[in-house]
């Protein structure tokens, strides 16, 4: 995964967009990455460059630069974005029997464009403000509900209050390590929260131009197969599409909205997968004996489909199994979910960050 220096001030800033004048790059040479690392590179800071197969798209660093690209076909020009906010022109870098090639004219025009305005101040940090846990359910709607009759009493467990006790205890844990951040719960109490509005409470956090928010929505599962165990953590199908930018926000820059609408959107759904598997790793390392894994899975959930940020949604286990409920009504069991899942969201919070 790389982390979002080139789209994290995006839906807040105001878009500069620059045509670079490019002249017969089409019959001129392609260099590999290594090449085109070393033209960029300046003596005592190396260019760096990260890859996202998933997306097929590019970060490429240098001299506290960033410029993210999509790889198009030989010959085509595409937008890039630097730094977050400026658009560039230029020619695009493209796959050759899988390897990445850099037309020459990109690399020599990227550097022309760039060579006069390189900023002196230190690079800006970005960083998660805020951290989103949604308890779902809660009063009127109970959620998934298990009937158990065990050593001849009876158990009955209620998703609803299930997921609440458990996010209280995350949000004491994340509240605890990162006292400069936001931590919220979209409910605290047995209340009911519609869909829209927890949506909205995570959407309607202000940011600065260098701040993220994420979403993580807690769930318990039921089946009509009373034999189905296990944890899962969902995050939004790639192939979903949605609107992630304020149109209102780029109304001299309307003609790239479309673009840059996608990679925010690619943006969001690869930190997505890996909030997903940094929780997922440490589930497995905490309950691998005593619950199975289901997986990550994707699925077009309200919450994580209208969340226009990196948002995942994780279920506990199956309350219509009578072990997976009677281990996650046992105090130590929900404690080794809190505090897997606690550590899942702080590896995720240091990659992002680059701590």
């Amino acid at each position: 995964m790389y982390n979002r220096r080139f789209l994290i001030g995006l839906v807040f800033s105001n878009i500069l967009f620059i045509s670079a004048q490019i002249v017969g790059f089409g019959d001129e040479k392609a260099l590999t990455l290594d090449e085109t690392l070393k033209n960029l590179g300046s003596p005592g800071r190396a260019a760096t460059f990260r890859w996202d197969p998933f997306f097929q798209t590019g970060v490429l660093s240098w001299a506290d630069q960033d410029l993210s690209f999509r790889v198009g076909l030989p010959g085509e020009t595409g937008l890039m974005i630097r730094n977050g906010k400026e658009i560039l022109s230029l020619p695009s870098p493209f796959l050759e029997q899988g390897t990445l090639q850099f037309p020459h004219a990109f690399v020599s025009a990227l550097s022309k464009a760039l060579e006069d305005d390189l900023p002196q101040e230190a690079p800006v940090q970005f960083r998660i403000a805020a951290i989103i846990v949604d308890p779902g359910h809660g009063g009127k709607d109970t959620g998934a509900v298990g009937n158990h009759t065990i050593d001849g009493k009876s158990l009955r467990v209620e998703e609803k209050d299930l997921v609440l006790t458990m996010s209280k205890d995350l949000h004491s844990r994340l509240s605890r390590n990162f006292p400069d951040k936001q931590v919220l719960l979209t409910r605290d109490q047995d209340t009911f929260i519609s869909l829209d509005d927890r949506v909205a409470i995570a959407n309607g956090i202000p940011l600065k131009e260098n701040e993220a928010t994420v979403f993580i929505s807690i769930h318990a599962n039921a089946s009509f197969n009373k034999h189905v165990r296990g944890y899962e953590v969902w995050y939004l199908n790639p192939e979903y599409r949605r609107t992630v930018i304020d149109h209102s926000k780029y109304k001299d820059a309307q003609e790239v909205i479309p673009i840059l609408n996608a990679m925010l959107e690619e943006e969001f759904t690869s930190e997505s997968i890996r909030m997903a598997e940094s929780i997922m790793k440490r589930f497995d390392e905490a309950l691998g004996s005593s619950f199975p894994s289901r997986g990550i899975k994707e699925e077009e959930w309200f919450v994580v489909r209208n969340a226009r940020m990196p948002s995942v949604l994780v279920e506990l286990g199956f309350l219509s199994n009578e072990r997976d409920a009677t281990l996650l009504t046992d105090e130590t069991y929900l404690q080794h979910f809190s505090e897997a899942l606690y550590k899942g969201i702080l590896d995720f919070v240091k990659e992002f960050e680059g701590l």
